[in-house]
């Protein structure tokens, strides 16, 4: 639960509590968060080199509508994401989360070569699902693992480090891609089918790579820098102790015996107990009550690659539309993540989301293909300023609740609304345009802004 730097008693920064918390900034990353980047960063090679692909491999070759591209966009992430809640759940009650992630990369890396075989919608879209049930398996559990291997003043650092990589390889994915296109232009089965061999480099990166936390820490996880004696003019902290709190809340509300919590027989009780809201303190409530309005009008970005296509970019230069897409969010993201831990990330959630809003409307309102470009850069700083800012505010309005749990209504929140998004965009589009499609979400954004900045504010310091 990381703090901003004390003030003192005029109203000024402490140099002090400054200085305490710069060698904990600067110390090396622990070994999990590094190499959990790494098999992010191969994933995502994986998964990106055909994303920017699907709607037009839906729409041009399967023969599908944009109608249709909202509901396996849609269907895709939100059957998900009540398995992300359980999944988290699980893995606080488990002993291990490792085995979650493996079981999560696996069946994403077995699914998404299949998709090259497709021949009629109704078979992208179950492919689609299959692909996203191995995300809902594996975040919420990865998430925690983070969180229980990083000090706490990392926090911020280690999600912005975490999801830069993820973006890099979304970056080389679609470079992959278009080289290959280019080589082959009728392979685009075969390209689909190529995203094998990545998929098992992220399962061996995995599993010989990342290692189980043991009360809440990371074995590798740089030391703790020496203990001072509190400032008196230093408010008491309402804080369990240093990163303690991770292994004390993991068995906080669990009622299983350990026989009972590796065994799938258990899956039912796991997914009564993490349905029930009763752990969840009220901020943390209004603050996933922000991110589901926000989400609501937040539909797929498979729209905007819709955008480009009929503005004029031919279907080659997706790929490196793409590319360049996610080197501003992968370069934006680590720094973001820095930021987040000096100051507050409540902030950076709200200038993404006015930043998200003013470029949709932009998105809707573009008459050429290089305006649709300048504002996807534009939009990778969306991204960059909500991403590690937002999974840090999980980790501080949480209350005491265990961390796969928190995270798994985190993901949850953000699943469920994604269907009706992705639904209503496509709605819209199909029947009204690009602006009131776009628009909706804009204007949705602005809503959300205000109930977060209704969360009190004292929580946003970690108290």
């Amino acid at each position: 639960m990381s703090r901003l730097p004390e003030e003192s008693a005029g109203g000024s920064i402490d140099p002090a509590s400054i200085a305490a918390d710069r060698p904990q900034e600067r110390a090396p990353l622990p070994r999990n968060v590094r190499v959990l980047g790494v098999v992010s960063l191969l994933n995502d090679t994986a998964s990106e080199a055909v994303y920017p692909l699907l709607p037009t491999f839906l729409l041009e070759t399967l023969g599908g509508s944009r109608a249709m591209l909202g509901l396996i966009e849609g269907a895709a992430e939100s059957v998900s994401s009540l398995l992300k809640l359980v999944a988290g759940r699980w893995s606080d009650q488990a002993t291990r989360r490792k085995r979650f992630l493996v079981a999560g990369y696996g069946l994403a890396t077995l699914t998404r070569p299949l998709i090259g075989l497709a021949s009629v919608p109704w078979e992208l879209l179950a492919l689609r699902v299959t692909d996203r049930l191995g995300k809902g398996v594996r975040s919420a559990p990865r998430d925690a693992l983070l969180a229980e291997s990083t000090p706490k003043e990392q926090l911020g650092r280690a999600f912005g480090f975490h999801r830069s990589m993820d973006h890099l390889g979304a970056a080389i994915g679609p470079l992959l891609a278009s080289l290959f296109l280019w080589w082959k232009p009728d392979g685009i089965r075969w390209l689909f089918l190529l995203t094998l061999l990545p998929g098992v480099a992220v399962l061996a990166t995995l599993m010989l790579g990342v290692r189980e936390t043991t009360d809440g820490k990371d074995s590798q996880a740089p030391a703790p820098p020496p203990s001072q004696d509190p400032s008196p003019h230093d408010p008491p902290s309402h804080d369990p102790p240093s990163h303690d709190r991770t292994s004390h809340d993991r068995t906080s509300y669990d009622s299983t015996s350990p026989s009972e919590r590796n065994s799938l027989g258990a899956a039912a009780a796991v997914a009564l107990s993490a349905l029930h809201p009763g752990p969840l303190d009220g901020s943390f409530r209004l603050y996933l009550v922000a991110l589901l309005v926000f989400t609501l009008g937040n539909s797929s970005d498979a729209f905007l690659l819709v955008r480009a296509r009929e503005l004029g970019l031919k279907e080659s230069q997706l790929p490196l539309l793409w590319l360049v897409f996610h080197l501003v969010k992968s370069g934006g993201n680590w720094l973001s993540g820095f930021a987040a831990d000096r100051w507050d990330p409540r902030r950076l959630v709200l200038g993404g989301w006015v930043v998200y809003a003013v470029v949709y409307v932009g998105f809707a309102l573009s008459q050429t293909a290089w305006q649709l470009v300048a504002l996807m850069l534009v939009y990778g700083v969306f991204y960059a300023l909500t991403e590690p800012a937002e999974k840090l505010l999980v980790t501080r309005w949480s209350g005491r609740i265990a961390p796969g749990l928190a995270f798994g209504w985190f993901h949850l929140t953000i699943g469920i609304a994604s269907l009706p998004a992705s639904l209503i965009c496509g709605a819209l589009y199909q029947g009204l345009g690009p602006l009131a499609a776009l628009g909706f979400g804009a204007a949705l954004a602005f809503v959300a802004s205000g109930l977060l900045m209704a969360v009190p504010n004292r929580l946003t310091h970690g108290g």
